[in-house]
């Protein structure tokens, strides 16, 4: 191996805030040392569980769609409980590819506008 990830970056015109956003939705820390008003803020990943997410201030407003989302796999609940649970958070509904057979995802936007993605958990995908 040559290089890991260290970051993942994302452009955001409040960077605290939506670090504090998305760290409900990951579960991971946000650094003690970010503030309110700070240029960028970090979230922490906890050991082994891959890069942290540094939240970058920019003056730019989102124009398109992302070159690069997460797709996000619930731990402790169903695909479908942890969409409502992002909603009920700020979340908004960009698409929805559930199918019948239970199968597909669904595609969110984060308060900025950032779309990602939540699939079925490894319990659900386990049963098909």
């Amino acid at each position: 191996m040559t290089n890991r990830i260290h970051h993942l970056n994302i452009d955001s015109r409040d960077p605290y805030e939506l670090a504090g956003w998305w760290s409900q939705v990951l579960g991971y820390p946000r650094s003690e040392e970010d503030f309110p008003g700070d240029p960028e803020a970090l979230l922490i990943a906890p050991e082994g569980a891959g890069p942290g997410v540094l939240f970058c201030r920019i003056s730019d407003e989102k124009t398109g769609k992302n070159r690069l989302h997460f797709d996000l796999q619930p731990t402790e609940r169903t695909r479908d409980e942890e969409v409502e649970r992002l909603l009920g958070i700020g979340a908004t509904l960009v698409g929805d590819r559930r199918r019948p057979d239970g199968t597909g995802w669904v595609t969110l936007a984060d308060p900025e506008g950032n779309e990602f993605c939540v699939e079925r958990s490894a319990a659900e995908r386990a049963q098909h």
